[in-house]
């Protein structure tokens, strides 16, 4: 893996850090760290390059290990190149009872790689991932920033084609129900009465 000698932010991402840096009080701008970390990921085109890790330590006045340390251990940060998208699949207890594993199998598939790989044209990588917070619409994906929730294998591999193809799906719930209402329709609060 090639890793790039020097990482500076851009000038709007500069800014960006300058502002996000301005919202914490004096001597507390090392808090900083996860929103920093996240900008520079963004515009280092998916992963966390070592120059990057530093250049945050050093806007910040860390010591470059103190990013390190929150660098790896936050998985939503890559310090290695990852495909354009990142697939990421919940496996935990909830999506699991409801056919993650069924999800993991349609899309590695579709996709031709298995759990942590890249596809060959660089175009996805497939993520396992923990509990990403929505149970109650298990079973989901994490594209960006977007959770797609109550998919089935068949709409999981139409979503990632749409993806493949340019298209923007709409995120949230892929079922015929709103937000977390029971998947079987609303029970209360209908206006009757």
């Amino acid at each position: 893996m090639d890793q790039p000698e020097t990482f500076a932010f851009d000038e709007a991402n500069r800014k960006t850090a300058e502002a996000i840096i301005a919202r914490y009080p004096d001597g507390r701008q090392q808090s900083a760290v996860l929103p920093l970390l996240d900008l520079a990921q963004r515009q280092a085109g998916g992963w966390l390059p070592r120059a990057a890790v530093a250049a945050v330590a050093d806007m910040l006045d860390m010591a470059v290990i103190r990013v390190w340390e929150v660098a790896t251990f936050y998985t939503m940060f890559d310090l290695a190149p990852v495909g354009r998208t990142c697939v990421n699949v919940c496996t935990t207890t909830p999506c699991w009872l409801r056919g993650s594993n069924d999800i993991v199998a349609a899309l590695e598939q579709e996709l031709g790689v298995a759990l942590g790989e890249t596809s060959d044209d660089g175009a996805v990588t497939l993520r396992e991932v923990e509990c990403l917070g929505a149970c109650v619409n298990a079973p989901l994906v994490q594209i960006g920033d977007d959770y797609y929730e109550d998919l089935t294998p068949a709409s999981a591999v139409a979503l990632v084609k749409a993806i493949r193809a340019g298209e923007a799906p709409k995120p949230g719930p892929q079922a015929r129900r709103r937000s977390s209402e029971p998947a079987s329709g609303a029970k209360t609060l209908k206006g009757e009465g």
